[in-house]
């Protein structure tokens, strides 16, 4: 988990780039101007900003001037200005990655992972042990049981159960597992497809008729939570 500030006038781009972010377990803080932005981030200094540049009072370049004074915090910057010399200059500024508007907040939030993975050398953190009904991940042990039953599944096919197990509820495109599980950039989508079947294989009692690892059509893929999971 990050914690990660958000800065941006505009409510509804503000609440949707929030609720993504939580989604993935970080721990947000947002502001609307750049003073707010700044003392917020003098407050608690911030695994990440989203940054944008179109702000009230000072703009999203000064904010950015300012925390590059004390800091070297990674910084996600977006704009609705078409103008390249902003983005020079926002890079030139330290950003880290740059997102013009309209954009997809899933885009956004996979970028956000891979500024912090990039930056910080890390990856989110994940509990030891996960739960959900009879299947029971234990991460020390790089093992799965299945109703006490342990499971045999390739180094991929671990790696994708216990991250959509981690993050109930939670649809993921294609692209996106490929990032935030293996850490690819770019790769065969349909890689995914095939982990996807073959997970299903092993923790599914009707791999035809998935319950836990779900398709969610034009979209991707999400975990079904056991509701009586501990």
């Amino acid at each position: 988990m990050a914690n990660v500030l958000v800065v941006d006038d505009d409510v509804t781009v503000r609440e949707v780039v929030v609720s993504y972010l939580r989604a993935n377990n970080h721990d947000v803080v947002e502001a609307a101007d750049g003073e707010t932005a700044v003392e917020a981030a003098a407050r608690r200094t911030p695994d990440l900003v989203v940054l944008d540049l179109m702000l009230p009072g000072i703009d999203g370049l000064e904010v950015a001037r300012r925390l590059r004074l004390t800091s070297e915090v990674p910084i996600v910057m977006l704009t609705a200005r078409s103008s390249e010399t902003d983005r020079v200059v926002g890079l030139e500024l330290g950003a880290d990655d740059y997102v013009s508007k309209p954009f997809s907040p899933r885009e956004l939030a996979l970028r956000v992972e891979s500024v912090l993975r990039r930056t910080s050398g890390r990856t989110p953190t994940l509990p030891d042990v996960l739960t959900d009904g009879d299947l029971v991940i234990n991460h020390p042990r790089r093992q799965v049981t299945r109703a006490g039953a342990p499971l045999t599944l390739t180094s991929r096919e671990y790696d994708l159960l216990r991250f959509l197990v981690a993050h109930p509820e939670v649809t993921y495109s294609r692209e996106e597992l490929l990032e935030l599980v293996w850490g690819w950039s770019f790769g065969d989508r349909s890689t995914v497809t095939v982990h996807v079947r073959r997970v299903r294989e092993k923790v599914e009692a009707d791999p035809t008729h998935p319950v836990r690892l779900c398709t969610v059509w034009g979209v991707g893929y999400l975990w079904s939570a056991d509701e009586g999971a501990a």
